[in-house]
């Protein structure tokens, strides 16, 4: 099942893209029908869509923050005032 989705480099993937088959790949393993040898598999692609899906939210997170630096905001998070955490 995984074999055809599993050409496609994870490198070249979109986060939607990834983010999408790794998806499937827990729905697949949750549901145990796979061989030990498949899942071994399964569970190994999954853990680079993992990170190619970490790597790509960092990208995104250094862009927004060097956007809001640019426009002159603080970058990181941001304080909750007083009162506020209701």
């Amino acid at each position: 099942m995984a074999e055809k989705k599993s050409k496609t480099k994870v490198e070249t993937m979109s986060f939607e893209q990834a983010l999408n088959e790794l998806e499937n790949i827990v729905e697949q393993l949750e549901r145990g029908n796979e061989s030990l040898s498949q899942g071994v598999e399964l569970y190994e692609r999954g853990v680079e869509l993992k990170t190619r899906c970490e790597i790509l939210l960092r990208e995104a997170q250094m862009k927004v923050e060097k956007i809001e630096a640019s426009a002159g905001k603080a970058v990181g998070t941001t304080p909750v005032k007083n009162g506020d955490d209701g």
